[in-house]
């Protein structure tokens, strides 16, 4: 990924030079043909000097047989030797992507041998660090590169839509070999930030903690904050492609787990532990509600429901609201197309050292039937969302996403009523089951560091002419690692365990706990009047190096009532859920007593 502004940064620290993808100087109209060389590029006047990736031998290496190399580079070599050829790419490509070691190191052989070619044919063919060739070689000109990354990235952070049509223009140019291929360069890195809100909340959350901890005063705290702080900007699950991001569960859980962490150092640090205040978390010109005390920080966002962004757990580091809406991607008509096929396993490479396909041309299943697993939600994945649905809506619709929403409550805008330390209050008029009505809401904090508590109480009038009948529910997405059948992470009713990763039912029950042992948090939550409780795994299918598989990204849990309401009648529902955190991690990591 490349910006304009990145030579200042890089000079900065530093660097005298980096490599780019061959597409980057697509972009700023350098042909293919003069890449055999450097360019300075500068930004404010901070130099910097940039090799382009040669594309001919991206392509070949180590796909293309070793022979096809040396022939490559024979054909672009020069009598006075001032060419150099430069690739940089992707290490995993040489022994971590699917087949690629036993052609890199094992019966293939390729890097051995592509060593032993370059040792046969060094009469002409010499081997040059970049430093050392800028020591004898001039760049050859100046470049200003515009934002860009490589192709497929280009195609990833589009929306799913625009990628099936982009994706199939850019193909027939390049197999027609097309002028024109060179301008398609698709989307923009950050616009993973639109496409998925999940990210963009993750980099504002990061952004926040990152301007808590450079306000702390030098010293060990802050040292430990910044190491923490440092791992959560970790790149990984701040886009999607196929190499997983955002839809790795679990690495996104460590990643809010360490930005956690550096804003409880931080906020203990400034004395900024309870805090209740609005403010534009996710930067779309509309504020949210921000309410922290010791024990959880909790954002509500009145423009989608009043729903809860987050829910922090501070003493065990937990991201309980951490979900990942299943949401339609480009390549699931990739699955469904070779599953209509019935298509078995990609071929392995064979042991004479034939090359395997790339990564981006191989087309793998963990499991079969997949492309039946796909559901797609029709809003974000907050929680304590208000339901309105029909009287008969079955468990079954709403795990997968049939359920038709039956009021305007879900999704719309909320007004702030009230907000103190520990508690907001929220309120929005609208209409529900063919009839207007007043729904308000109060989000209230309570408890301590390691017993902290949340409890949602939500009022019902009716306001229009006629009676309505239907099923009011407070949906929750809650994440606990629960990928796998994974035994650490569960629910209970009535003292009975099952896995959070399963699908179950319970009729009118006064308290049902969820929880995982291995990370040191339990909740039991208890509904006002007795509710019956839905529960359900949210599993996204995604692709990445190993093959298409389904990923547990949370569990769905609806507590709902059945609804009877006259004109001018009022009815309340509540939801007061208890947090026990086994361990505070901030404690144990200053080896103080936990």
């Amino acid at each position: 990924m490349w910006e304009p502004d990145l030579p200042t940064a890089l000079a900065a620290a530093g660097y005298q030079w980096t490599i780019l993808d061959d597409q980057h100087f697509r972009a700023a109209a350098i042909p293919e043909e003069n890449l055999w060389g450097a360019y300075t590029t500068e930004d404010q006047g901070n130099l910097l000097t940039v090799f382009g990736t040669e594309q001919g031998l991206r392509y070949r290496i180590p796909f293309g047989g070793v022979e096809d190399v040396i022939g490559y580079l024979r054909d672009h070599a020069t009598e006075d030797g001032k060419r150099v050829g430069m690739m940089g790419d992707d290490g995993e490509k040489f022994g971590a992507w699917p087949t690629t070691f036993e052609h890199c190191w094992g019966q293939g052989r390729w890097v051995e041998r592509f060593f032993e070619a370059l040792e046969a044919n060094a009469d002409w063919l010499s081997t040059v660090t970049p430093s050392r060739w800028l020591e004898r070689e001039p760049p050859i000109g100046r470049v200003y590169v515009p934002t860009s990354s490589y192709a497929e990235m280009g195609e990833w952070a589009l929306p799913a839509g625009e990628t099936v049509v982009f994706t199939k223009l850019l193909h027939d140019a390049v197999a027609g070999k097309r002028p024109d291929a060179r301008w398609l360069r698709g989307g923009f890195w950050r616009n993973f930030q639109v496409k998925y809100r999940e990210i963009n909340d993750l980099h504002k959350q990061m952004l926040r903690a990152s301007g808590k901890v450079a306000a702390m005063t030098e010293g060990p705290a802050r040292s430990s904050a910044l190491d923490h702080l440092h791992r959560g900007q970790s790149n990984d699950c701040y886009w999607h492609g196929l190499f997983g991001g955002i839809y790795i569960s679990h690495m996104r859980l460590a990643t809010y787990e360490h930005l956690i962490a550096a804003e409880d150092a931080a906020d203990r640090a400034l004395g900024t532990q309870r805090v209740a205040e609005t403010r534009d978390l996710d930067m779309d010109g509309v504020d949210e509600a921000y309410l922290a005390d010791p024990g959880q920080v909790v954002t509500v966002t009145p423009s989608s429901g009043a729903g809860i962004g987050s829910w922090d757990v501070r003493g065990a580091w937990h991201a309980l609201a951490a979900v990942l809406r299943r949401r339609p991607e480009a390549y699931h008509e990739t699955l469904r197309a070779h599953e209509a096929k019935g298509a078995g396993e990609a071929a392995a490479p064979s042991d004479d050292g034939g090359a395997p396909s790339s990564i981006h041309d191989l087309v793998m299943v963990k499991e079969e039937g997949l492309s039946r697993r796909l559901f797609y939600d029709d809003h974000e994945r907050r929680s304590a969302l208000v339901r309105f649905l029909a009287p008969d809506v079955t468990p079954e619709a709403v795990a997968r996403a049939e359920d038709v929403e039956l009021g305007d409550f879900r999704d719309g805008m909320f007004r702030i009523d009230h907000l103190v330390p520990g508690q907001v209050s929220l309120s929005r008029e609208g209409t529900a089951l063919g009839q207007r009505l007043t729904v308000t809401k109060s989000v209230r904090l309570g408890g301590d560091r390691l017993h902290p508590t949340l409890a949602v109480d939500v009022e019902v009038h009716h306001r229009g002419d006629a009676p309505i009948e239907g099923r009011l529910g407070l949906e929750w997405s809650i994440h606990l690692l629960g990928g796998g059948g994974n035994p650490s992470a569960w629910y209970d009713v009535a003292g009975g365990r099952t896995a959070h990763d399963g699908t179950g039912t319970a009729d009118r029950i006064e308290a049902i706990g969820y929880g995982n042992d291995w990370v040191g948090v339990s909740i039991e939550a208890r509904p006002t009047p007795a509710a019956d409780a839905w529960w359900a795994p949210i599993e996204t299918v995604s692709n990445s190096e190993s093959g298409f598989e389904r990923v547990y990204q949370g569990s769905g849990l609806l507590l709902s009532w059945p609804l009877t309401l006259a004109p001018g009648e009022s009815r309340r529902f509540g939801v007061a859920q208890s947090v026990t955190v086994a361990l505070d991690r901030t404690a144990a990591e200053a080896g103080a007593p936990a």
